[in-house]
């Protein structure tokens, strides 16, 4: 079995066997300026947050902004949901669940202006790394990079077809997410209400519509397809198919043969960085760099957001919320409560069993999708990788084959494929996709100088194991599975491991209040959608019950670190108090 350091010391020989860095021993609390006081804290607000994730933060900003006393009470010890950078080892820091950048609108960041709150984001030359290990292809290795002439040039070592095709997709896929950008800034169409809101609510769907014009039948395909369909058509090289495919099952319990890949994939391209459409970059300091910002603005606008505050309960009253009570019994009166929660935890933790509400909208949001086939691992190494189909130039000098999106076990689509196979089958894939980043590459600060933090966004593996729970054995064993796979790939890495932080589907659910382990908040499928997401009662961040919204990415548009959810709710509630 594979040797791990712990995080109690850094010297070789502390090193044991299968110790593990995965609970919060290490974990740093920071202290930020943007932190109220608990004993200053109100007894009445105006609204009241339940989390303090980046959509909460952006809804409670929001709301401040429009002169409302507004509370943001986080159970963690640190603000930011998903959206956190951690010293989980000491002189590391961590991404530790999010770790690139790219959907967060720009309207957000524009109205709330964080740039100037701190928010910088270094773009990648980079954008994917894809080495081969096997077959006719074997030691070469395929980079996409934001130099136009150098994507051509590597992806005419495997076709020269492909290498012309490329820009015409990249073209195609761009002119969908063009058409489709503007609803992410605003609510879903509804179907109640007066006519004329009917009507209104669905002239941005129509102006995309119109936006897409003939490619409109091709738009539908692409949101329904497997992605394999998409890209067979287009590309006749594997690695250049297959890298692009990850993106169609970046954190979704599906193979690229799946119904409903191609919209993952189109979710996933939406972004931007820069003003550089469909690109991703890394958060100066790691994505906490995002959620301090956004705090840092809550805090000018007046917004108290407390950290290791849990709350037990919201109080409801004939319907209508009264407040919300803490762990320690403590009443915050409000008769509006935003939930960042995602619907699962709302409905059925933060809400009373004893509590009446609409039935319909209760049984839809029991049956929300939460499956999730995601193991993210955090690993402190003392030198970068040095892969073999694209040797570092000297010891531990930084590449550009390190600085994008590095993919293991992507070479092919029957390799994912295969790796989803084994999770449906009830255990974790043997040849799992691996997603790896090393923001360090281009932010020196987040790691000791030569040694670099290392993100691993692995898939796939099941929540339980053949209907089973898993064992720190289990646990175990699979990171040494991901590092025996790595190391095929660069050897030496194992060697270089100095501590380990592995959270599996129960523990993003149990550390970050992720559902299922799911990063979107619920499956992005089509039937979770739109005017789907969470349910199809009228609005998605109202509730049948007075006074409570949700506002996290449970709603419309749904996950990743967007903050539209954020921005939409608080816009709702404001309306509604109107």
């Amino acid at each position: 079995m594979l040797r791990l350091r712990t995080c109690k010391s850094f010297s070789r020989k502390n090193v044991t066997k299968n110790a593990f860095s995965s609970c919060c021993t290490g974990v740093q609390t920071r202290y930020a300026s943007y932190l109220a006081d608990p004993q200053n804290m109100k007894s009445e607000y105006d609204a009241v947050v339940v989390g303090g994730g980046h959509n909460g933060l952006i809804s409670a900003t929001y709301l401040a902004k429009h002169g409302l006393k507004v509370g943001v009470f986080e159970r963690r010890h640190v603000v930011g949901g998903a959206a956190v950078t951690e010293e989980i080892i000491p002189g590391y820091k961590f991404s530790r669940a999010s770790y690139v950048l790219s959907l967060l609108r720009p309207l957000v960041i524009k109205e709330l202006e964080l740039q100037k709150f701190g928010l910088e984001v270094y773009p990648r030359s980079t954008a994917a790394f894809t080495p081969v290990l096997d077959g006719p292809d074997k030691h070469r290795y395929l980079l996409l990079s934001s130099d136009r002439e150098i994507t051509q040039q590597e992806i005419s070592k495997f076709s020269k077809k492909d290498a012309k095709a490329y820009f015409e997709y990249e073209a195609m896929i761009e002119k969908m997410a063009f058409a489709i950008k503007p609803l992410l800034d605003r609510p879903p169409p509804t179907v109640e209400g007066q006519m004329f809101e009917i009507l209104r609510s669905l002239m941005p769907t129509y102006k995309a519509a119109r936006k897409l014009g003939s490619d409109l039948p091709l738009f539908y395909e692409l949101m329904t397809a497997p992605i394999t369909k998409i890209l067979s058509r287009w590309f006749e090289s594997e690695p250049l198919k297959a890298t692009l495919a990850t993106d169609g099952v970046i954190g979704a319990m599906l193979s690229p043969h799946s119904h409903g890949s191609g919209y993952v994939l189109l979710h996933h391209v939406i972004g931007e960085v820069n003003n550089v459409p469909g690109a991703w970059g890394y958060v100066k300091g790691g994505m906490g760099g995002v959620s301090d910002a956004i705090a840092r603005c809550a805090n000018k606008h007046g917004v108290d957001v407390f950290v290791s505050q849990k709350v037990d309960h919201i109080e409801i009253e004939n319907n209508q919320t009264k407040g919300i009570v803490l762990e320690d019994g403590k009443f915050i009166k409000s008769m509006n409560v935003l939930s960042n929660a995602t619907p699962h935890v709302t409905f059925n933790h933060l809400v009373q069993d004893n509590v009446v509400y609409d039935e319909q909208y209760k049984k839809q949001v029991s049956q929300i999708d939460y499956t999730s086939p995601v193991t993210k691992i955090n690993v402190a190494v003392n030198t970068l990788p040095n892969f073999t189909a694209f040797p570092n130039q000297s010891h531990n000098e930084v590449g550009e084959q390190h600085k994008g999106t590095i993919h293991l076990n992507s070479e092919s689509i029957h390799l994912i494929h295969d790796a989803y196979m084994d999770a449906i089958n009830g255990i974790p894939s043997k040849t799992p996709m691996i997603e790896m980043c090393i923001p360090s590459s281009v932010d020196q600060t987040l790691a000791p100088p030569g040694h670099h933090v290392v993100s691993l966004f692995t898939q796939y593996t099941p929540y339980y194991l053949k209907g089973e729970k898993w064992s720190e054995s289990d646990k175990n064993a699979y990171v040494t599975t991901v590092f025996e796979n790595i190391e095929k790939y660069a050897p030496g890495f194992q060697e270089s491991v100095v501590g380990v932080d592995a959270l599996l589907p129960s523990d993003l659910e149990d550390v970050f209040g992720l559902t299922g382990g799911n990063i979107f908040h619920g499956s992005m499928s089509l039937d979770q959608l739109l005017t789907s997401r969470p349910t199809t009662h009228g609005s998605s961040y109202m509730t049948p019950i007075q006074g409570l919204f949700l506002c996290g990415s449970g709603t419309h548009p749904g996950g990743g670190v967007m903050g539209a959810s954020g921005r939409l709710a608080a816009l709702t509630l404001l309306k509604e108090r109107r």
